[in-house]
This record gives C-alpha cells, sequence and structure tokens, in this order.
C-alpha cells in the first residue's frame, strides 16, 4: 500500500467529521457518537500515512513536515479521549483541518530529513514526550482562543450561532487549566529527560530550542501558580497561555523549520 491511499481516507473521513460537528452546532440532528467515529477513522487512517512517510531504509524520518503530521495527529487523538467525557468536540472543527493540511504536506512536500537510526531508548522517550507535551500545549492554547472568542461575545450580548453551542464559560475555563496542568507535567518531563539523556542541552544546535521551552514552561508555571494562589483567570488566562505556547512552538517548529528547510 502506497501512503497516498491511507492519507486520502484520513482527508475525507476528517473532513466529514469537522463537517458533521459543524452541522451539529447549526442545530441538525446529527449524534456526537458519528462525529467521534468519523475521527476515530481518519486517526487510523492518518497512522498509516505516518508510518510510510517516518519509516524510511535509512531510519526514522523525522523532518519538519512529518513530525506536523505526528503533531496533529496526537491532538486529534488527545481531543477524541477527552470528548468521552468532556465538552470539547467543537475544537474539532479548529483542528481537524490543520491535521488535513498537515497530513496533505507531509505527503507532497519533499524537505531534508531528519534522520534517527540506532537511538537509545531514553532518546525515543524524549522525543515521544515531547511531541505528547506540545500535542497537549497546542490543545490548550486553541481551548484559550475559543474562550477569548466566547468571552468577547458574551461581553458584547452578542450570543448567538456557534456560542450557543458552548459549554459555560466557567466550563471551558476549567477544560483550559486541565490541559494545562496535563501540558506543563508533560513538558517538565520532556525537559528532564532532555537533560538527562542529550549530551548537551545548550550545544549550539540546541541552545535557542532549550532556552525557549524553558521559557514556555517558566510562563506556564507562572500562570497556573497565579491560578492556584491568586485566582487568575479570564484575560490573564488567555494571554499567558498563548504567550507560553508562542514560546514553545517556536522551540518546537522553529528550530525544526530553520534547520530542515532554510539551512539545508
Amino acid at each position: 500500500m502506497s501512503v497516498e491511499v491511507p492519507s486520502a481516507l484520513a482527508i475525507i473521513l476528517y473532513t466529514l467529521s469537522a463537517l458533521s460537528q459543524w452541522l451539529r452546532i447549526q442545530g441538525k440532528s446529527i449524534n456526537k457518537l458519528a462525529v467521534q467515529l468519523f475521527a476515530l477513522g481518519g486517526a487510523i487512517a492518518q497512522a498509516l500515512s505516518i508510518y510510510y512517510v517516518v519509516h524510511t531504509e535509512a531510519g526514522i524520518n523525522l523532518n519538519f513536515f512529518a513530525v506536523g503530521s505526528l503533531s496533529s495527529w496526537m491532538v486529534i487523538l488527545i481531543i477524541l479521549l477527552s470528548s468521552i467525557r468532556k465538552p470539547v468536540e467543537n475544537l474539532l472543527i479548529v483542528l481537524l483541518p490543520m491535521a488535513i493540511a498537515a497530513i496533505a504536506t507531509s505527503d507532497l512536500i519533499t524537505a531534508q530529513s531528519t534522520i534517527l537510526s540506532n537511538r537509545s531508548a531514553g532518546m525515543v522517550a524524549h522525543i515521544i514526550v515531547s511531541i505528547l507535551a506540545y500535542s497537549t500545549l497546542t490543545v490548550a492554547a486553541f481551548q484559550a482562543l475559543l474562550l477569548a472568542y466566547q468571552e468577547n461575545h458574551l461581553k458584547h450580548h452578542h450570543p448567538v450561532g456557534i456560542i450557543r453551542a458552548f459549554p459555560p464559560m466557567q466550563t471551558m475555563e476549567k477544560l483550559l487549566f486541565e490541559f494545562l496542568w496535563a501540558g506543563l507535567i508533560l513538558l517538565t518531563l520532556c525537559l528532564g529527560s532532555g537533560f538527562a539523556y542529550l549530551n548537551d542541552m545548550f550545544a549550539q544546535h540546541l541552545a535557542h530550542k532549550t532556552i525557549l521551552a524553558v521559557m514556555a514552561w517558566i510562563m506556564f508555571a507562572i500562570l497556573l501558580a497565579g491560578r492556584s494562589f491568586m485566582g487568575w483567570r479570564g484575560r490573564t488566562a488567555i494571554r499567558m497561555t498563548l504567550s507560553g505556547f508562542a514560546f514553545l512552538m517556536l522551540a518546537f517548529f522553529g528550530s525544526k523549520f530553520v534547520l530542515d528547510l532554510v539551512i539545508n
């Protein structure tokens, strides 16, 4: 089987899931389970697509676009698991199109490969935790954007359309901080495993990535401490979440973009 088959299937199923959720928000009688099953089927197909993109004869290919597809896949899985008990399925409307774009670019665009071969179990664990941390905090960032959108509409007394399908703001805010706590724990493990298994986290090709990731960790830690001890919420939480995510995105993808697509 070639990579095009599972990729095309994933794109079709993700599109059906996003459209189904959009119709649900518009008041159509579409079951939430249908949205989840379409997205799950798409995730299974994307997993096959990622397998063909990542596995090469030379080793594990983790170029910029492959990592983008892998990260988007983990984000969708996080949303699917969370949606079983929490009202987060509205995030699929934004995140599924991003996953579709990631699948298409990983298939169509050939970049210089970052090949991993003969890596230790500790290094593999570090890579997996890093992608999980970024994926979880990506969900938190989009949750913050939805919260900002909801807050703006309610402030101006325009709770119409998609806003009426959102859970109450207290629930949205609670979900945001749950994702942030999970993301901070994973980011802590990511940094800890990096210092443990990488020879020098501040080597020339890693220094900027390490510094940006630490700045993101500090931003998220301050926000969660402020939430616990001073009750920070609302716009403060939204701004700090997005600021921390900006640092993390630069650390995670900015360095790969430069190394894989600019320098090479």
